[in-house]
């Protein structure tokens, strides 16, 4: 059972050489690995520490999230199943391919027998608890884990996020995340790599932008279309959208919520009055299959009596981006935050241009 209750912190130590060494290409990171160069490495995440001896070589995966980290560092040839799989074509090309060959230990959550059965020694946990999750019965202990020889570790920026003191602000949680797996999996050089991308991406709209008030933020409403429409479900101040949008240079209205998602009414959404909505759609496996859900989600908005006056949905202030890479932490919230600031800021791009 791991020690200490350390919510929010986020440590990788290098125990022997560094952590970090090895190419930025997949395949070296795994040749590291394989080497046991930077190990042992202790890291820690919001519920205790664990020490590596060396880089896992059978891994399971709670949802795609952790799962597209580990094929974007290179090491998904280590990911032995998975749960809650990416849908066909929500990863691009390569991705997407090496995604649909890993096995489905479950559509949603994993039981809990599956998991503690598979022969993992790591299990990558992007969940507060899946107790919560439904449909699997109670989550393994510590104790568990441990009897089965697999060490569990949480994505700090989902599976600590609600728990959390602060709101997530920024994308420093989902950074530590691949940081992390990096120096896990001894592929820490290619995690590098793909953290200073994001970050390249994210100060270039922060420069067209500029540092704006809250009150000067056009404000925006994720409308989470497959959660449902009898109830709207509105992602708060802790969840990894609310980041997403603030770096965008708009403001989430429900940033006042606690915790990561809340259901709330259609009579909350109407009068927060946003400017802008974005319909959250999930990858449906084609660019027509997308196109089709996208204008469903616009035609209930435009039908429905209690939004089809709102300003927004008068004027087609509608943004077309997948939920995946909106509320699931990854390399692809950087994308997001792109093409949000590159919509509501379009007239200050224009004039960066100039």
């Amino acid at each position: 059972m791991r020690p200490g209750k350390l919510c929010g912190l986020v440590v990788v130590v290098a125990l022997g050489a560094t952590a970090c060494g090895g190419s930025g290409g997949g395949g070296a990171g795994t040749d590291q690995a394989a080497s046991g160069a930077g190990f042992p490495v202790k890291v820690a995440d919001c519920k205790g520490s664990l020490t590596f001896s060396s880089a896992p070589r059978k891994i399971v995966t709670s949802n795609a999230a952790a799962l597209e980290m580990l094929l974007r560092l290179g090491a998904g040839d280590r990911v032995i199943g998975t749960g809650f799989p990416p849908g066909k074509g929500t990863l691009p090309g390569a991705l997407d391919r090496a995604a649909q060959k890993v096995p489905v230990l479950g559509k949603s959550v994993i039981p809990k027998e599956k998991l503690l059965g598979s022969g993992a020694d790591l299990y990558v946990d992007t969940f507060a608890s899946m107790d919560t999750m439904g449909g699997a019965g109670d989550a393994p202990t510590e104790e568990e884990y441990a009897a089965a020889g697999i060490k569990h570790l949480h994505l700090t920026s989902t599976a600590c996020a609600p728990t959390a003191g602060k709101a997530q602000e920024d994308l420093s949680g989902v950074e530590k995340d691949i940081g992390r797996l990096g120096a896990v999996t001894g592929t820490g050089k290619r995690a590098d790599a793909l953290v200073a991308g994001m970050r390249a991406k994210i100060g270039a709209v922060r420069k067209a932008v500029g540092d704006l008030a809250p009150g000067k933020r056009p404000t925006y409403f994720f409308f989470d279309y497959d959660a449902g429409t009898k109830q709207p479900v509105a992602v708060c101040r802790k969840q990894v959208a609310n980041a997403v949008i603030g770096q965008a240079g708009a403001r989430n209205v429900f940033d006042g919520c606690d915790g990561d998602f809340k259901q709330v009414s259609w009579e909350d959404v109407v009068a927060k009055n946003p400017d802008w909505i974005q319909l959250g759609v999930r990858d449906r496996g084609s660019a027509a299959a997308n196109a089709k859900a996208f204008d469903e989600a616009a035609a209930f908005l435009k039908n429905f009596p209690a939004t089809k006056d709102l300003a927004a949905v008068r004027n087609g202030k509608f943004l077309r981006i997948g939920s995946e890479r909106t509320t699931i932490a990854g390399v692809g919230n950087a994308d997001t935050v792109e093409e949000i600031a590159h919509t509501v800021h379009a007239d200050r791009f224009k004039a960066a241009r100039k």
